[in-house]
């Protein structure tokens, strides 16, 4: 059964769903951007229900700011306390609860980890954020890395179709050029002190479990490989306490068929 709650967080009262169950460990769904608990297109609400009706409870809310939630909106960078509380109240309303596992998605994830350490056995981050703010403002996206952009060219260059588009000017030829002259770009290790930077260090020292799911043929996923690229190497050649697994797709959500691959990781870490 699904309640809607509140709790308290620096003054501000935050609005939370619990999906019940029986079970011991309890999944805490931190969301991602300015999104809802219920998550794009309600994915976070079906995925809660699905864990629910495997045996472990639930959680999720929405921080200062948004949606049901009143206060300032400080972004995922000031969200430390909103989780941690977000914790506290998951004890709360469900007490048999002896371990809780986060999962957040892009700057939930990177939120996840910015703000350890917190009361936590175990982290799920999928296709963390990694992009400084600035360079968002220029209007245009920052371009992803050029590994990337070397796969999709290449991949255009067998289509035929996408060729007779490039003739038929139904293709940016400006953005063409902007994309190309990026993979002359060598990868360069994270600038210190950089969003990037921070977040290697921090999984490098993390004191509990964590598993990192990329799909790889997600933009955000491909600049958080591409700027860990020597750590994330080892990490895989050397699993441990922090594993990586992948999924060949480009769903930067884990929507329509993947959402089933997404329960799966998230059901074997809970029961780990």
């Amino acid at each position: 059964m699904r309640h809607q709650l509140s709790f308290a967080c620096e003054g501000a009262v935050l609005a939370a769903s619990l999906d019940e169950a029986e079970g011991t460990t309890g999944l805490l769904i931190v969301s991602g951007g300015h999104e809802v608990r219920s998550g794009a297109h309600r994915g976070m609400a079906m995925l809660a229900q699905r864990v629910a009706e495997a045996g472990h409870p639930v959680f999720r809310f929405d921080r200062r700011g948004i949606g049901d939630s009143d206060g300032p909106n400080g972004s995922y960078t000031s969200s430390g306390p909103d989780i941690a509380a977000a914790i506290a109240a998951f004890r709360k309303a469900a007490p048999q609860v002896t371990r809780i596992i986060a999962f957040g998605n892009c700057d939930a994830a990177s939120a996840l980890l910015l703000h350890q350490p917190l009361a936590l056995d175990a982290l799920i981050i999928a296709n963390p954020w990694t992009y400084e703010d600035s360079e968002e403002e220029a209007g245009e996206p920052a371009l992803p890395p050029a590994s990337a952009i070397r796969a999709r060219y290449l991949s255009r260059l067998k289509d035929p179709k996408s060729l007779l588009r490039l003739l038929k000017g139904e293709i940016n030829i400006g953005k063409v050029f902007r994309g190309l002259s990026a993979l002359k770009q060598t990868p360069r290790p994270p600038t210190p002190d950089s969003l990037a930077d921070r977040l290697d260090s921090i999984i490098a020292e993390l004191a509990c479990p964590a598993t990192i799911l990329l799909a790889t043929g997600d933009r955000t996923a491909q600049a958080f490989m591409d700027a860990l690229a020597p750590s994330l190497a080892y990490i895989e050649a050397n699993p441990s306490t922090v594993r990586i697994e992948k999924l060949a797709s480009p769903s930067h959500s884990f929507a329509g068929g993947d959402a089933d691959w997404l329960y799966q990781r998230i059901i074997t870490a809970l029961t780990a």
